[in-house]
């Protein structure tokens, strides 16, 4: 079987490349952040769903559990140690098939065990039976969606856009991998004071870099004020010479838990009882955490698809927007004399997800490299990509691919 013939279009992008651009914004918002939280778990709860119709019918059946509301908890914050008083709620919002060939799926059952298993696995603090109360609003899907999966070639199940690029800039990946150095088990060890709820917002001024950083310490750990600002001042030593043993900004300067005030008490201090500002200060979403390459950059095109949750097979607001930025990433890689690549994938409800309806590359090129000496390597890469779709579609089916 021959391959498609694909609109596909590049063109070269008259702009200044971001590392050289004045001004950068780039945020992360980490592992217990209310949003990413949601985003992570109603991700894993369309893993296991693929899963379980794989199991039983050898075939992954329609879901999309992209929506869901984490409502923030009550406690009583106390240095020392203190306790929750009304738990967290998590609600699974959107469609799922749970009904095929004549039985039942118990997609509710699967819903709330993800749950607990990645409270579990990633939050220390949080006991997913006692902290976390659970309510699943999941349906059956519409009509039309679902009979898009039985049909010979399943296509989109939506017209939607979605834009990746490559490479990440100093400041994106800086960020990035600050939140999970700050997350790793070894920081951790070191100080366990330390909770998971961590949001990084980085932003870069010609060359110098400043960092603002919420953590949410965890008051069992925090006996006093004075041990508090004591450990601050620590982490704020180890974030700086973790950027300056990994980058070579010009300055760094890093601010964290800005809002503290010395001499307020619990009123100058950022604690939390279970490591996340969900257990009594913040809720959470679906589609508010980080893009799929991990960061929130504000000065990059982005895709107002929620990936987490949505459908591998068919849900291109979940396919292009991971593929996008592989696609790109792959042809910075394989095609020399290019200095940023962009990528954009437009999808037409029904048409075959290898087959979009454009497929474009936008192409800042090194001086003296012309758009004749690239477009049609570039092409070759596109093309390379679609055709091997499938691929991805089963590493995203298996929870092999990262997406917050």
């Amino acid at each position: 079987m021959g391959r498609p013939s694909r609109n596909l279009f590049v063109d070269e992008l008259k702009q200044t490349p971001i590392e050289e651009q004045g001004l950068e914004i780039v945020e992360r918002k980490g592992l217990g952040h209310p949003d990413y939280i949601c985003d992570a778990i109603m991700n894993e709860v369309s893993v296991r769903l693929c899963a379980e119709y794989m199991r039983r019918f050898g075939v992954i059946l329609h879901h999309n559990v992209d929506k869901s509301l984490l409502v923030a908890g009550e406690a009583e914050i106390r240095f020392g140690g203190g306790h929750m008083l009304k738990p967290m709620l998590l609600v699974f919002g959107d469609r799922a098939t749970m009904e095929y060939q004549g039985e039942e799926i118990p997609v509710a059952d699967i819903a709330v065990q993800t749950a607990k298993d990645w409270f579990r696995k990633h939050m220390r603090f949080v006991d997913p039976e006692e902290h976390v109360r659970y309510q699943v609003e999941l349906k059956p899907g519409s009509p039309s969606l679902v009979d898009i999966f039985k049909r010979e070639k399943i296509g989109a199940n939506d017209t939607s856009a979605a834009v990746g690029y490559a490479p990440m800039s100093r400041t994106e990946r800086v960020v990035l991998s600050l939140e999970r150095f700050l997350n790793s088990p070894e920081f951790k060890k070191e100080f366990p004071e330390s909770g998971e709820d961590i949001k990084v917002m980085g932003f870069r001024l010609k060359d110098k870099l400043s960092l603002t950083i919420a953590m949410a310490f965890v008051d069992r750990f925090v006996p006093n004020e004075a041990h508090y600002f004591r450990v601050k001042d620590i982490i704020i030593e180890r974030i700086l010479d973790f950027v300056k043993e990994n980058f070579d900004f010009s300055d760094v300067s890093v601010g964290l838990n800005v809002l503290d005030k010395p001499g307020r008490g619990l009123g100058g201090v950022y604690l939390t009882v279970l490591g996340t500002s969900a257990d009594s200060g913040d809720s959470g979403q679906v589609g508010r955490g980080n893009r799929v390459n991990g960061v929130i950059s504000l000065n990059r095109p982005m895709c107002s698809e929620a990936a987490a949750g949505k459908n591998p097979v068919s849900h291109v607001g979940k396919i292009y927007n991971v593929l996008t930025h592989k696609m790109a990433d792959a042809i910075y890689n394989r095609v020399p004399g290019l200095r940023e690549v962009y990528v954009w994938l437009l999808s037409q409800i029904g048409r075959p997800v290898d087959e979009p309806l454009v497929a474009a590359a936008q192409v800042i090129l090194e001086p003296g490299v012309k758009l004749a000496d690239v477009k049609s390597e570039i092409e070759e890469v596109m093309n390379s990509e679609l055709d091997s779709i499938n691929d991805l579609i089963w590493k995203l089916a298996k929870g092999e691919t990262n997406i917050c």
